[in-house]
């Protein structure tokens, strides 16, 4: 690709981002390709990846009113942080190991990674920096929210192949974006009840059901290059399905 074609996919907006988001229209061009990595041109997955932690962090409060300080605080400024920084963490590890993939489907082909405005060791790089960051936050909760904000990497690291390995990446996907439930909530009050993880199953649920409904767009590109997903399992059922989720 010569510099002429590279500098036209910097400022070409990707399919699905909002005609007036930030990126393509304020940040300098070097910086598009990792921010639109990072997803920050869509910032309503940063948005779902935070919600969770709120509602864990308000259960938290609900359950001991009196126990509310400052610090709490802090945890909402640090969930937001995370979410931000992990979310683009994630999505960038996403794109390392779709980039085959991507490279085939008309909503992704025009991403960083396939359209060759990044490298993967750039990628790769950018990807722990992220991380790097996240964790130096991750370092002034307790310590049970840090091991389980280390253990939130399992199932993150493992999404990106649920696609090729089951029918159910939406499932994948909910145990990782909810994670902010159970570390919210142990961030506050230092323990893990029943009700907690009772409003984790919950969310996954409500992941499970979203991102079905997102993944009908791409059905037909699945099918072409062989990944799967909850919306190709139950097809022509999924409002039957999600009723039943619901």
């Amino acid at each position: 690709m010569n510099n002429t074609e590279k500098n036209f996919r910097i400022s070409e907006q990707l399919e699905d981002a909002n005609k007036s988001n930030w990126v393509d229209s304020s940040c300098p061009s070097w910086s598009k390709p990792f921010l639109k990595l990072s997803r920050l041109d869509r910032p309503v997955g940063a948005w779902l990846l935070l919600i969770p932690c709120f509602w864990g962090l308000g259960l938290a409060l609900v359950s001991k009113p009196e126990s509310i300080t400052l610090s709490d605080l802090w945890i909402v400024i640090g969930c937001i942080m995370g979410s931000i920084l992990m979310r683009g963490a994630g999505c960038t590890w996403n794109d390392i190991n779709d980039k085959n993939i991507d490279a085939h489907v008309k909503r992704t082909r025009n991403r960083p990674i396939p359209s060759g405005q990044i490298s993967i060791k750039q990628a790769t790089i950018w990807m722990l920096i992220q991380m790097a960051f996240a964790f130096l936050i991750l370092l002034t909760f307790n310590k049970f929210a840090i091991v389980l904000g280390i253990s939130s990497l399992i199932p993150v690291m493992f999404y990106p192949f649920a696609k090729r390995l089951t029918w159910w990446p939406q499932l994948f996907l909910g145990i990782a974006f909810n994670w902010g439930i159970l570390l919210a909530y142990v961030a506050n009050s230092q323990e893990l009840k029943l009700s907690a993880i009772s409003l984790y199953i919950s969310g996954i649920f409500w992941t499970l059901f979203y991102d079905t409904i997102y993944a009908h767009q791409d059905t037909e590109d699945d099918l072409l290059v062989g990944v799967k997903s909850t919306a190709l399992l139950f097809g022509k059922n999924t409002k039957t399905w999600l009723y039943r989720i619901r």
